[in-house]
């Protein structure tokens, strides 16, 4: 008994954890490169991750943007349509492509 009485205190004395002073987040700024399509980017991807994530991915090819894109879809339901999937994908190869297809 005294076991957990203890460790309801400790868990629960986080919560009258106070910092005196303001916190300061870090902003972190993405190059975003302008182009066609880049306002569907905005409105279909940015809704749930920073661009900070597709800059990550590096060069990739065609089928590769496509397959993310495809993923986004089926694995996290993003409310993407199939006129907005190839201008994505469009877009992703156009500035974040590598030139190649596959």
């Amino acid at each position: 008994m005294k076991k957990l009485l203890l460790i309801a205190i400790l868990s629960t004395s986080a919560l009258f954890a106070q910092v005196k002073g303001d916190i300061e987040v870090p902003y972190i700024s993405y190059p975003i490169k302008m182009g066609k399509g880049f306002n569907t980017v905005q409105a279909d991807c940015l809704m749930c991750h920073s661009f900070g994530y597709i800059i990550n991915q590096g060069p990739q090819s065609r089928k590769f943007w496509s397959k993310k894109v495809e993923k986004m879809i089926t694995h996290f339901k993003a409310p993407i349509s199939k006129k907005d999937t190839k201008v994505i994908v469009n877009y992703l190869f156009e500035n974040y492509g590598n030139g190649k297809l596959k």
